[in-house]
């Protein structure tokens, strides 16, 4: 109880600010209220007729509550967490809930200890989830795996509010003790889900481990039998999972309860060109849904399920996280208020051992040799703006006793490199949908546990591209004739960069034109390319240890005979 605040409240002192003149949406009723907004030590204290030391006419502004990412991953930006703020804060994202499971794949949770303390002096509220799934599987190879002690230690800390995302839902559903110890930390009942195309009575069991969320809902049909047995359903609009649109029937037929705004992993070219929570209330609306609907989903929504009580809302007690829009069809604020006030962005210092994590075998062309011998092989199927994938069986090409890349039939090599410990283990494998006809490129982004995955039709290229990463400390690289020819250094845990939005946004886009130069027809190829490494997302994976066939959930040879 704060006394100052109530002496404002009941209007005996004066507010630090006022804004008058604007119409209030009331989230909790869906109204607009013409009435002033009084604020006191960067909190709502009062709304109706106020006076303040200071007064703001806003002149007829829409004001809502700051937007609240559901769910995310600061990392997928490439962006250090001050330069995200930076980027998604005047978009009017107020606060993101994230699992830093990135970066705690490359540095455990010392990683996240330092992204938590880098947090304190942020302008954006910044919530964590504590990684659950590191590795994301057995098949896949982190600097070291998360034990419940590890993630005990962070729900301990302040700002991590609940275990993040369970992406290991075949251990989960099949009561895999290492997997349901970390549900029962005692320390907290809150988990996030991530179970895709999960359904039936593998879906009851997952919810009746006590998860209850998901975001991995690709079909209205899914996202509705979800709905229907009590979880809350995370509209996703990432780089390649756009799943929207599609969702939105959702909404139109049964309310905007239990559902909430997520971009998960979204480049740094979505959010320049088409923005960050905003865009998703922008084209909800477009699609017909009510403006205040949206704004729900964007704002009380997800502080409810989150449990963040003091944010969401522009009512007594919330904290002033205030946007002022012109219209309800751009959401693009004219003004944002973080506590009350403009923003006030700080620049981070990146320690030395957050950037020396490169720690990759000596790499030649004779690191991609496939020998031949099968008859047909198994061949990862790209499919476009999904993180699913296919498998195909195909007639392997040979020459001089190896299977080589195919670009006439669109058959490129893939192989996921070791890059924590330098042990010189390599998963080799094919892909086809990519298009790419010569070069490589290469990235140190590879969900989940970031070895260095790698594309090319050439093997000295695909060396190339590995070498030139451990040099530069991570990044993407793309090579051809055998040599480097551009790159985007990623040299804070191999994962974001140093520099801001526009810089890492024009990098990216010249080496996209570059890949469809050379051939490649994926959209968001680099985003693409990383997710082809997780394998826990059906169908057909690669991961160090070799090619993972996710519905079977073990490892397959290359080879079918």
């Amino acid at each position: 109880m704060n006394p100052h605040w109530m002496a404002v409240a009941r209007g005996d002192e004066p507010a630090d600010l006022v804004l008058g003149g604007g119409r209030v949406l009331s989230v909790f009723t869906k109204e607009w209220l013409e009435v002033d907004v009084a604020i006191a030590d960067g909190h709502v204290v009062g709304l109706g007729r106020y006076d303040g030391q200071k007064r703001m006419e806003v002149n007829g502004a829409y004001l809502v509550p700051g937007f609240i990412d559901a769910h995310m991953h600061i990392e997928s930006s490439k962006l250090t967490v001050d330069e995200f703020a930076r980027a998604v804060l005047p978009q009017g994202t107020t606060a993101v809930v994230a699992d830093p499971h990135e970066i705690a794949n490359v540095l455990g949770t010392d990683g996240i200890h330092w992204l938590l303390d880098s947090c304190a002096d942020l302008p954006l509220d910044v919530f964590v989830m504590a990684s659950s799934s590191v590795p994301a599987s057995a098949f896949e190879s982190p600097h070291r795996s998360f034990t419940p002690g590890d993630i005990e230690s962070l729900l301990r800390r302040h700002r991590v509010i609940g275990v993040a995302e369970m992406m290991n839902f075949p251990g989960v559903i099949a009561g895999d003790p290492r997997e349901v110890a970390k549900l029962q930390t005692g320390l907290t009942d809150h988990v996030d889900g991530h179970a895709p195309g999960v359904r039936g009575h593998q879906l009851n069991a997952y919810i009746a481990a006590g998860i209850r969320s998901d975001h991995e809902a690709t079909t209205y049909e899914e996202a509705l039998e979800k709905r229907r047995l009590g979880m809350w359903v995370m509209l996703r609009e990432a780089s390649i999972a756009r799943n929207l649109r599609d969702l939105l029937p959702l909404v139109k037929r049964y309310g905007s309860e239990r559902c909430m705004f997520c971009t998960d992993d979204r480049e740094p070219s979505f959010i320049v060109e088409e923005g960050h929570v905003n865009q998703m209330v922008r084209v909800a609306v477009a699609e017909g849904i009510a403006p205040e609907d949206a704004v729900v989903m964007a704002t009380i929504n997800p502080a409810t399920y989150h449990r963040l009580w003091h944010l969401g809302a522009i009512a007594p007690g919330y904290q002033a996280d205030i946007l002022v829009l012109d219209d309800l069809t751009s959401f693009k604020p004219r003004q944002v208020l973080k506590r009350g006030a403009a923003p006030r962005f700080v620049k981070l210092d990146v320690p030395e051992w957050v950037r020396q994590t490169m720690h990759l075998a000596e790499v030649d062309a004779s690191t991609f040799n496939v020998a031949a011998g099968p008859r047909r092989i198994r061949v990862i199927r790209v499919i476009p703006t999904q993180l699913l994938t296919g498998i195909e069986l195909v007639e392997p090409a040979t020459r001089d006793g190896c299977i080589v890349a195919d670009p006439a039939r669109d058959l490129v090599k893939i192989a996921v490199l070791e890059r924590h410990h330098a042990s010189g283990r390599v998963g080799l494998g094919f892909a086809t949908n990519v298009g790419l006809v010569r070069g490589a490129f290469a990235s140190t982004v590879a969900h989940d546990a970031h070895n260095v995955v790698v594309l090319g039709v050439d093997d000295a290229d695909m060396a190339a591209c590995a070498s030139r990463l451990a040099e530069i400390g991570g990044g993407i690289v793309i090579a051809e004739g055998g040599r480097v020819v551009e790159e985007l250094a990623l040299p804070v845990a191999g994962l974001m960069s140093d520099q801001p939005l526009a810089v890492v946004h024009e990098r990216l886009r010249s080496m996209e034109r570059r890949l469809a130069a050379m051939g490649v027809t994926m959209t968001a190829p680099f985003m693409t390319l990383s997710f082809l490494a997780l394998s826990v997302i059906p169908e057909l994976k690669i991961t160090d240890r070799g090619l993972v066939d996710v519905a079977r959930f073990e490892l397959v040879p290359l080879g079918v005979e």
